[in-house]
């Protein structure tokens, strides 16, 4: 499909009863059950060691992080390496199986395919719940991580619900839900992993509780919360003609699905955005580590630079990043967005004062938060109305690509070349990304 003129299934669709609030709750309280797990990490590996030992899929895990790290001399990073490599397990199958959800919601509707990954998601959470050994817990990162598409598809419900005009305006309110849920979740897990329901019940260990099962109790809740607010509110937003003309979903390699990507401005595009996350996800995973490192922060005084860096992407999103597309295209804005984030990470990279790492942490922010709604507006605007869901799930796959290798990868480039060679690294990205982003074509809308 050409990206020069809009195809006769673009044409300005008519006001549907779904509002965009329906869409961005639904986001928010996905994104706060996914994340809810975050800060548990470190705690999780000492209990299963202390439970298990070094036996079984734990004890081979935690050999190869072990080799890992011993190989590249950051012996002392093995703890931290092996969340990422957890981690990696929940974003590898989210590669592979986000494009095939949002084809399906293509062919199938949106409604329906939300319902069942949000009920997969949910069987996931319950079991984390009752994961008394290391196996079941790992199975439970599993299930959710092969049910995750649910994310894609609320995306590709925006695009069925908005104008072309307005698309990737309401992008921008996509990302405040993932930025204020990805702050809300981990500090919900905080907060609640103090409490140990076998402390109080001790009876209920027989049942697999854990000292992590409110966390993951709460992150099931809200599943369960979603889902029923899916079935009342959500009404279905494709059209039968738009999924009469959409393929036949098939789970299929996701390297073969970027690589059949038809349009090179929608190829370019992903591009870019994949870039631009490398770069961001390196950050995210390294920008604890310098504070604690340069500046001595606690994990207190880490988890309010979080929130910091949570509550400049939210505003940038939620606000800045709509006034700006009422006078700027999405090529624009981008460039723009790209051109803070290189500014942020020197910024970052080198701080010697701890005002000078929240200057940077902002610039950072504002850049992501345009770049984000800018990259997804222009997917969407570039492909037809009965590819949204496949096309806006390879571009989240991407994303979850980028998790799957980058934390372990920023880790260890951290403790082995020091701390400034990180953000130096996403730098150089953004500026390539910024590169690949001056030849994108106009969208026509």
């Amino acid at each position: 499909m050409s990206n020069s003129a809009p195809s006769s299934s673009a044409t300005p669709k008519p006001k549907r009863p779904l509002s965009l609030g329906v869409i961005f709750l639904t986001l928010y309280i996905d994104l706060i059950g996914f994340s809810i797990i975050f800060p548990l990490g470190p705690d999780l590996l000492e209990y299963y060691l202390k439970l298990e030992g070094r036996t079984g899929a734990l004890g081979w895990l935690v050999g190869q992080t072990d080799a890992l790290a011993q190989a590249f001399g950051i012996g002392n990073y093995a703890p931290v390496l092996f969340g990422g490599v957890l981690s990696s397990v929940f974003s590898i199958l989210q590669f592979v199986f986000a494009p095939f959800w949002g084809a399906v919601s293509d062919r199938r509707g949106r409604r329906g395919v939300l319902l069942l990954t949000v009920a997969g998601t949910a069987l996931g959470y319950l079991l984390w719940v009752c994961s008394g050994s290391f196996w079941l817990f790992l199975l439970s990162r599993v299930v959710s991580g092969a049910f995750s598409g649910n994310l894609s598809v609320a995306t590709a419900a925006v695009a069925d619900v908005t104008s072309r005009e307005e698309r990737s305006k309401a992008m921008g309110l996509v990302g405040a839900a993932f930025g204020l849920g990805l702050v809300t979740g981990p500090t919900l897990g905080a907060l609640t992993v103090h409490i140990n329901l076998a402390e109080y019940f001790p009876a209920l260990t027989r049942f697999g509780i854990t000292p992590f099962s409110v966390p993951a109790l709460l992150a099931f809740s809200l599943c369960v919360i979603n889902f029923f607010w899916i079935s009342a509110r959500f009404k279905e937003t494709l059209s039968a003609s738009a999924r009469a003309g959409a393929i036949e979903p098939r789970l299929r390699n996701p390297i073969s699905a970027i690589l059949g990507l038809r349009d090179p401005a929608v190829r370019r595009t992903n591009l870019v955005a994949f870039v631009f996350s490398i770069a961001f996800v390196a950050m995210e995973s390294a920008l604890t580590f310098l504070a604690s490192t340069r500046f001595g922060y606690t994990a207190r005084e880490n988890g309010f630079l979080l929130g910091f860096l949570g509550f400049c992407a939210i505003v940038t999103q939620g606000y800045i990043v709509r006034k700006m597309l009422k006078v700027s295209d999405e090529i624009r804005v981008l460039s723009y967005g790209l051109g803070f984030s290189v500014v942020g990470f020197f910024v970052m990279g080198y701080a010697s004062q701890p005002w000078m790492l929240y200057v940077g942490v902002a610039l950072m922010a504002l850049g992501s938060g345009l770049v984000n709604p800018s990259t997804t507006g222009l997917i969407s605007l570039y492909a037809g109305a009965g590819e949204q869901g496949r096309v806006l799930g390879i571009f989240r796959s991407l994303s979850a690509l980028a998790r799957a290798f980058t934390p372990v990868l920023a880790g260890i480039v951290f403790w082995r070349f020091g701390s400034t060679s990180v953000f130096v690294a996403g730098a150089l990205l953004s500026l390539g990304a910024l590169g690949l982003a001056f030849k994108l074509p106009k969208p026509v809308k």
